[in-house]
């Protein structure tokens, strides 16, 4: 196969009705290929790995979230704002719909983390976390993100993530021009507009929508993880550069209510 889906950088209208908005803030992309089948056993049922020239793709994904709301309300107080680093992977249905499915959501809100699992299902856990912003010798922003999760990682994942078995990540980027014309994969990385799901065993499609990603390129200064290993991936992050890296100032997004496969 070559290349991959031509996919739009504006999201398409919400299917269904409102549940929840939010804006996703200093955003940072990094990415490594995978082969499909490392994934594939990881996905809902009805769901198999999205690819780019035959390989499908592992994100780690950390950001603020700021200002989330319920429904069509406004933000909710501090609950609403809190720093989030996702591992995630993607994914499409046969209604040839495109996602991602997380495969861990590291939150500093032990509220929203009980709320998501019991809700939809999604892997969020309670961490320590923080977002440091600075500006270099050259003007240029760099932003570090770390996060120690409060839990141990599961025993089969224990040996590769280390540290008495409590997952953490430091991640740095400098963050560099604007990119004019984003290229067909940093679309197929960043123009994901739902995600599968599963809750009592039926899959789910959850939809969501927003406006084109302002990206930026970077560069990982410092990429310390331990989060991709602890999701049951190996620990490739720790020791194989991420092949791609980019940055966004941030998008507001709304979100649907979910749709059976």
């Amino acid at each position: 196969m070559s290349g991959g889906p031509v996919l739009d950088p504006q999201g398409p209208p919400l299917p269904t009705t409102q549940i929840m908005s939010q804006w996703w803030r200093d955003i940072a992309f990094v990415h490594w290929p995978v082969e499909p089948a490392l994934l594939a056993p990881l996905l809902p049922r009805g769901v198999r790995p999205d690819v780019f020239d035959g390989s499908a793709w592992v994100g780690l994904i950390p950001f603020r979230m700021v200002d989330a709301g319920v429904l069509r309300g406004g933000p909710v107080p501090w609950l609403g704002t809190f720093p989030e680093t996702n591992v995630r992977v993607y994914s499409v249905d046969d209604a040839g719909r495109h996602g991602v499915v997380f495969l861990s959501l590291e939150a500093s809100r032990l509220l929203v983390v009980l709320g998501a699992r019991l809700g939809f299902n999604v892997p969020y856990q309670w961490a320590s976390m923080r977002v440091r912003d600075d500006t270099d010798a050259a003007g240029a922003r760099v932003l570090t993100y770390t996060t120690r999760r409060a839990t141990r990682a599961t025993p089969g994942t224990r040996g590769q993530v280390g540290r008495a078995g409590r997952p953490r990540a430091r991640i740095s980027i400098r963050v560099g021009e604007p990119v004019a014309e984003p290229a067909p994969l940093d679309l197929f990385l960043t123009a994901r507009f739902g995600l599968h799901t599963a809750v009592a065993g039926r899959s789910l499609w959850v939809p969501n929508t927003h406006g084109p990603w302002p990206l930026r390129s970077a560069e990982v200064l410092e990429l310390d993880d331990d989060l991709v290993a602890a999701a049951g991936l190996g620990t490739f992050a720790r020791t194989t550069p991420p092949a791609s890296v980019l940055f966004s100032e941030g998008v507001r997004t709304t979100f649907g209510f979910p749709q059976r496969l």
